[in-house]
């Protein structure tokens, strides 16, 4: 059975006329009969009782027009639905997100499903320096990390971040609108776990040992954005600060025991990539990297045009 005959045989069934239905289809009388008889003869049914003046349908012709457009019908479904899927319109994919990049993954999430609503996007926390493992042993498609990534994956840079200070609102220093690193020398300082925050780690050391100094490092793994309360604690206590970046999420899950101060340091900046698997060929995949693409070029072009007029009003 083809899907020409199925068509054919609703056509005849439709018009009950051999030559109006060869009409419709743009076909002669003969190929249409000869289609419909093979039908008949492969099930060993009669579709149509036939006489000189008129065609009906059999009994058995009356199921088999209703089970024919069923049969169409999904046919025409499955068919729409592999073309939206080789658009990249159709599909599912997972995203991992990195500590407080929620807010980023979001608006790209929302727009991505302003454009392809049919793509179904599920997120999940993941430490930036586990999201290479992930992306590699396919447990995630797209991450949204700071560095490092791992140079077995493809990554493009979204844009960079400030970091801050994180440090209990009773330090002294919380009052001030940016610190420099020399500013902090006497500060205890948490270190996120090489684990899951190599790429913020080394960062930070970084910027101590250019400005000439060793920092007070605790002992103590304190992470803030661990789903416990316990930063919080220190942070409110004074036992030390946190570096990190300066994300919309960090004030706000923080901003009653704490603030986040602007470190003006030169390199105190910190890049969010956006990671894939090299040779990716999901359409859904690649095109949601392209809304992220898009996204964040238009910001980017968006912002320097603002600073374009400044320059031209100063």
């Amino acid at each position: 059975m083809e899907l020409r005959q199925l068509r054919y045989f609703i056509a005849v069934a439709e018009h009950l006329s051999y030559s109006k239905a060869a009409k419709y289809l743009h076909i002669s009388v003969s190929p249409l009969s000869r289609q419909i008889r093979q039908l008949e003869d492969e099930f060993g049914v009669r579709l149509f009782v036939r006489d000189r003046r008129r065609v009906t349908l059999s009994d058995t012709g009356r199921l088999f027009l209703q089970e024919a457009k069923s049969l169409l019908n999904h046919t025409a479904t499955v068919s729409e639905r592999l073309r939206l899927a080789k658009a990249g319109e159709l599909g599912a994919l997972r995203v991992g997100v990195g500590l407080h990049l929620g807010d980023t993954v979001g608006s790209i999430v929302l727009e991505h499903s302003k454009r392809r609503p049919a793509v179904d996007v599920h997120c999940q926390d993941i430490f930036s320096t586990l999201q290479n493992s992930a992306l590699r042993e396919n447990q995630i498609d797209i991450g949204f990390l700071r560095p490092p990534v791992d140079p077995a994956l493809q990554s493009e840079v979204l844009y960079e971040e400030r970091l801050v200070a994180l440090m209990g609102r009773t330090n002294p220093l919380a009052k001030r609108k940016s610190v420099r690193i020399a500013d902090l020398s006497d500060e205890t300082l948490f270190l996120p776990d090489r684990n899951v925050g190599i790429g913020l780690q080394d960062l930070t050391l970084s910027l101590f040992r250019k400005a000439g100094l060793a920092p007070k490092i605790s002992p103590l793994e304190a992470d803030p954005g661990s789903h416990g309360e316990t930063h919080k604690v220190l942070l409110a206590a004074n036992k030390g600060i946190f570096i990190i970046g300066d994300e919309t999420s960090t004030r706000v899950d923080n901003g009653n025991v704490a603030a986040a101060v602007p470190i003006d340091d030169p390199g105190a900046k910190i890049e969010v990539r956006i990671a894939w698997r090299k040779n990716e060929r999901s359409a859904a995949v690649l095109g949601f990297i392209e809304t992220a693409r898009r996204m964040f070029a238009d910001s980017s072009a968006a912002q320097a045009g603002r600073c374009g007029t400044a320059k031209l009003a100063s």
